[in-house]
């Protein structure tokens, strides 16, 4: 969520030179060593808005503005088949996107009639596997605010934790009682920033030491609770920051930590080259991926392939083993959709049509170069495929390369071009088949191209194109 913070973190990493990294050149030379596999790569997840923010994010709004409720029939199935699948985990925001109260305001239920079997619809029909579960607050019975907006949880003694603990292990059995899986589960997102009070939506700001025994007392109920649910902390500076080094201190509490959760939202991508060796540093053996990533700015053709690089950076340079966009649709009238969505829906009170003129209320359609960015991986990158390292004569950050083979043996390579100017690959892939190519540009999607023989493929990108070569 944006903060003035962030804008100017975003501002100074796009900015960044990674002058170490050579960018002249119009042909490069790889070698895919299939000798040398890396991790495996569980699939994408994004967010979804299922209750009301205002635009700017500026107050929760008493009326019901989410998806897929407002969606026509037709428009659910069709935000399903085509943008939702091939994505593995929806990330929900507690507290936030799903926020109703029992009478006792300790527990979250569903806001609004047929909230979860909404939830329940859209898991089903996209073939998502399950929830990545995080609070952007806990409920107001547990804040010094007694709010979903700004503060703290008001105590850390040892019967509060206790029972705030039963509390969120309740959450979680009432979304598991509607047929929910929770894949993932996350105490706070981006619990380190006090000055989220500030904001009006939902926050909860957490000390590192309250956030550590607040950790403590909640893991365990939690893993009883979904035993199969990978627990992550602390969705803004993972293992890097203050409550990430008080957690790694506690042997306990480090047994119950599956992921350090990091947000680097709308950097460039050059610097996660540059900053993934310290994100790869004593890590405990835990996982680190990011699980929030959107532009502050708006859109453009140059972020398209900002996006793709991104998510193979991460996964090529960090060793991640998921990527998270942050949300799959946006309103119309939210000032901030263009940089944060995957697509635009039209709620029921959007009554000005000079914009977006082409998208009906209660229809939806792409935000072309952000949902483009991420297509190819939706559709060629099934869940578990393997990345395979690749040499490189020159670590080149307009032009990157990534290579990984599906769960069925195919080799997939992802090649990308944002240097302003043609540039051409040369991959010994070390197997003697054929590739067929797929372009995906700002507004363009899976362009077949002709296939080409694969122990030496050679292939030209125009700018501003990501393609993938798919083996035969």
């Amino acid at each position: 969520m944006g903060t003035n913070m962030k804008t100017n973190l975003f501002f100074f990493l796009i900015a960044y030179s990674c002058t170490a990294f050579a960018q002249d050149g119009a042909v490069g030379k790889y070698k895919v060593l299939l000798n040398a596999p890396r991790q495996t790569i569980w699939g994408l997840g994004v967010e979804i808005q299922n209750d009301a923010i205002g635009s700017g994010n500026i107050g929760l709004p008493d009326k019901v503005v989410a998806v897929p409720n407002n969606l026509v029939a037709q428009e659910r199935k069709r935000f399903y088949k085509e943008l939702l699948k091939g994505f593995r985990y929806c990330r929900l925001a507690m507290g936030l996107y799903f926020r109703g109260l029992d009478s006792t305001r300790s527990r979250i239920v569903e806001r609004y009639p047929n909230q979860l079997q909404d939830l329940k619809e859209m898991m089903q029909q996209s073939g998502m596997e399950g929830l990545a579960m995080e609070y952007w607050s806990p409920a107001p019975y547990w804040k010094s605010t007694n709010s979903y907006i700004g503060g703290t949880i008001r105590s850390t003694d040892t019967v509060f934790l206790n029972q705030f603990g039963d509390a969120l292990a309740d959450d979680i059995r009432y979304l598991q009682k509607s047929g929910l899986k929770i894949s993932m589960w996350g105490l706070q997102n981006e619990a380190p920033h006090k000055n989220l009070n500030g904001q009006s939506y939902s926050h909860c700001w957490y000390e590192p030491a309250a956030y550590h025994k607040a950790f403590k007392a909640v893991a365990p109920k939690v893993r009883k609770m979904a035993p199969e649910a990978l627990i992550m902390v602390d969705a803004w500076d993972g293992h890097l920051g203050a409550i990430g080094k008080l957690v790694q201190s506690d042997a306990t509490a480090l047994s119950y930590v599956d992921a350090w959760v990091l947000h680097r939202i709308g950097q460039n991508s050059n610097t996660v080259i540059a900053d993934s060796a310290e994100w790869k540093e004593n890590t405990n053996g835990k996982y680190v991926y990011q699980n929030e990533f959107e532009y502050f700015t708006g859109t453009s053709d140059t972020l398209f392939v900002n996006t793709a690089q991104s998510v193979m950076n991460w996964l090529t340079f960090a060793n991640s083993p998921t990527w998270f966009w942050l949300h799959a649709l946006k309103p119309t009238y939210n000032a901030e959709a263009s940089g944060y969505s995957l697509g635009f829906w039209r709620p029921e009170d959007d009554n000005n049509f000079t914009k977006f003129t082409g998208i009906k209320k209660g229809h939806w359609d792409f935000n072309h170069p952000n949902f483009n960015a991420l297509a190819g991986f939706l559709k060629y990158m099934p869940w578990n495929s393997v990345r395979y390292h690749v040499e490189e004569d020159v670590i080149r950050t307009d032009n990157r390369i990534m290579a990984f083979k599906t769960p069925n043996g195919k080799l997939v390579l992802v090649l990308t071009n944002r240097s302003g100017k043609p540039f051409t690959f040369t991959v010994a892939t070390g197997i003697n088949s054929r590739f067929k190519g797929y372009r995906f540009t700002p507004q363009q999607r899976n362009v077949p191209l002709k296939q080409k023989p694969g122990t030496k493929l050679v292939n030209t990108l125009t700018d501003l194109s990501v393609e993938f070569w798919v083996q035969q």
